[in-house]
């Protein structure tokens, strides 16, 4: 008797931003696996170069990447990949992003100005993309159209406001991302 089980479908998915913003946060709060994760400790030596204005309690960064996995309704896994935030990282994006499906930009109000080089990235790339607003506790609230503003993003590009921390919120971003990707696909914007 053949066995009629289909395999999972499964997709790569970037989570990007600057430097602080919570992409290892993302990854590790949604992921149904222990993540992998490549932190290291910040020490004087990286001072000039990773500012912690801003996000003075952050003491690891990431060098490598962080990886987890989600399965979502219907047998759709999503492997995640969180990427470097600092600019002497960035060389690792062009593999990370091979056969991505599409990325999260993840992003923070107090530091709007960290996630440009992720969106010029992604956009450059032509990969589909939604921007994360990571709300933090001490940031200033800002509506989604502000953000857009702020953010020069084009009116197709979905915002979302999340809480890394909460695997709900986190799966939410995710989730918005598919339905983008998908809708770009109905329109026939052709994939990367």
């Amino acid at each position: 008797m053949a066995d009629t089980a289909t395999a999972p479908t499964a997709f790569k998915i970037l989570i990007a931003g600057g430097f602080g913003v919570g992409k290892t946060t993302l990854v590790s709060s949604v992921s149904e696996i222990m993540p992998l994760r490549t932190d290291e400790i910040l020490t004087d030596a990286s001072a000039h170069t990773d500012s912690t204005h801003g996000i003075e309690d952050k003491n690891t960064t990431t060098v490598a990447m962080d990886f987890g996995r989600i399965t979502l309704p219907g047998d759709i896994v999503l492997y995640l990949f969180g990427t470097p935030g600092q600019e002497r990282f960035y060389f690792a994006w062009d593999e990370l992003a091979l056969g991505a499906l599409g990325a999260v930009v993840l992003t923070d109000t107090r530091r709007l100005a960290d996630c440009f080089p992720a969106l010029d990235y992604f956009e450059r790339t032509g990969t589909p993309l939604v921007v994360a607003v990571n709300i933090f506790e001490d940031a200033q609230p800002y509506g989604v159209e502000a953000v857009r503003r702020a953010l020069d993003l084009e009116p197709d590009v979905p915002i979302v406001l999340c809480d890394a921390r909460r695997r709900d919120s986190s799966k939410d971003v995710l989730i918005e991302l598919i339905r983008h990707v998908l809708a770009r696909r109905s329109a026939g914007v052709a994939a990367p």
